[in-house]
């Protein structure tokens, strides 16, 4: 059973919080991690998988074949997942899932975004204290992991009080809160005086959010913890920015930081456009230097790593993945979901046509970021054909679940991507790249540097 005393916490993050940035946190001095906030009906879709490779366990999701979780031993009994939920019973599902792969769970009460408030998730539970109660209840008295959750603060030390009080009547084992109100930004100065009347007056350890505009240093971290008067502290944009601010030894380089991040995310496969983006909250203002603007271009692994000489780990790395058979996004098919799908629902209207003789196939991705508006890969077709005075292609895109997968017909020939996108617009976009690439308009090369084909 973990305990909240005297703890420096990674605060739970949208797409940073993913295993890579865990586990650093964990090796540079973090004593617990929490995860991004999870969506309770998101990972209900989802199913348990042993990923023997990689040896982590991973949820994914049944309709897509995304990973909607991935966690691994070292951090089994460190890691809190956080949970954004409205209802009690579909909670107790998700907890009931997970419970033997982390340490605790905490209910995401503090989110002030549209679409948790939307949702009756995060902050809009805080209206709601009863039924908030009624969540941590629930799980409380039906599991054997510490429950927690996570709030912000009101514009009065009372009011704050008064809701703390019916949280902690519930047998939750701490309390996260963030020094701001519903209605506050990072802009906004936090307020580690309401933290500390909280923390004084209850008996469960208080854990401090909220303080990383003034934590520049790991002595800022403790000097927050005394000004909030709490027994732990949860640091969130600034150990986005430097991970290496749980060190007590000091701060790294921002580049070694980048280099151990990115050697994480290689080994366990995390996805390019995620490792992207914590490296872009790393980077910061550094985005718009020469070497940013090279970064920024990138849309694969092996691109992202080769600015900080990481292309040989990573080729290395990718090629063991490939030859031991790893099941990726890029592996996803319908036959590939638990149970296997098969029923197609086509945009002319047909059903259950799965026949692909006869047409051109290539397995091609497309991603967004590699094209403007006005390069689109139907665009250049239109255009292509246009000059040529050929009839423009038709589009069929057939579903199965949250895949899909466009047949081109042009010019009395027929091609499609056999990479199943998760979007419409998207799948008609690599069968696109499918066709222009036949044509001679488009070369592997172009594919490559796109991130559309792995080589």
């Amino acid at each position: 059973m973990i305990s909240y005393e005297n703890k420096i916490i990674l605060a739970p993050m949208v797409r940073i919080g993913t295993l890579p940035m865990r586990l650093l946190a964990l090796r540079y001095g973090a004593d617990l991690v929490y995860t991004e906030e999870l969506i309770d009906w998101k990972f209900l879709r989802s199913k348990r998988r042993f990923n023997e490779i990689l040896n982590t366990v991973d949820y994914v999701d049944q309709t897509d074949g995304t990973i909607v979780f991935r966690t691994c031993m070292e951090e089994k009994e460190k890691v809190v997942l956080q949970l954004g939920t409205a209802d009690a019973t579909r909670a107790l599902k998700v907890a009931k899932l997970v419970e033997n792969d982390v340490a605790a769970i905490d209910i995401n009460m503090g989110c002030p975004k549209e679409f948790s408030i939307k949702g009756g998730m995060g902050v809009a539970l805080l209206s709601q204290p009863e039924k908030a109660h009624s969540i941590l209840s629930t799980l409380v008295n039906n599991l054997t992991i510490p429950v927690t959750c996570k709030i912000r603060i009101f514009d009065t030390p009372e009011e704050t009080l008064r809701v703390v009080n019916i949280l902690v009547s519930s047998g939750i084992k701490a309390i996260a809160i963030h020094g701001r109100t519903r209605d506050e930004r990072p802009q906004h100065a936090v307020h580690p005086d309401i933290i500390k009347y909280v923390a004084e007056k209850i008996s469960i350890p208080v854990i401090a959010n909220g303080g990383s505009k003034e934590i520049e240093k790991y002595d800022d971290i403790l000097k927050f913890k005394d000004m909030a008067g709490c027994t732990s502290v949860m640091i969130a944009r600034a150990a986005e920015w430097n991970c290496s601010i749980f060190r007590q030894e000091g701060l790294l380089p921002m580049d070694t930081v980048i280099k151990e991040y990115l050697k994480i995310a290689v080994d366990y496969d995390n996805s390019p456009s995620n490792t992207k983006y914590c490296v872009q909250n790393i980077l910061r203002d550094l985005q718009e230097t020469p070497r940013g603007r090279q970064f920024l271009e990138c849309q694969t692994m092996e691109q992202i790593c080769a600015i900080w000489d990481l292309q040989e780990y990573c080729q290395k790395q990718q090629s063991y993945h490939q030859k031991m058979g790893i099941q990726g996004r890029w592996q996803v098919t319908p036959d590939s979901l638990e149970p296997p799908q098969k029923k197609i629902r086509s945009s002319n209207g047909t059903e259950n046509n799965t026949d692909l003789e006869g047409v051109i196939q290539m397995k091609v991705c497309f991603i967004r970021a590699s094209f403007n508006d006005l390069n689109l890969p139907k665009a250049q077709l239109h255009l292509w054909a246009g000059k040529k005075g050929h009839k423009l292609p038709t589009y069929d895109t057939q579903q199965i679940e949250k895949l899909f997968r466009t047949i081109i017909t042009f010019n009395g020939k027929k091609y499609t991507s056999s990479f199943w996108e998760k979007n419409k617009k998207f799948a008609e976009q690599g069968a696109a790249l499918v066709c222009l690439h036949s044509l001679g308009l488009v070369s592997e090369d172009d594919l490559i540097k796109f991130g559309s084909i792995i080589k």
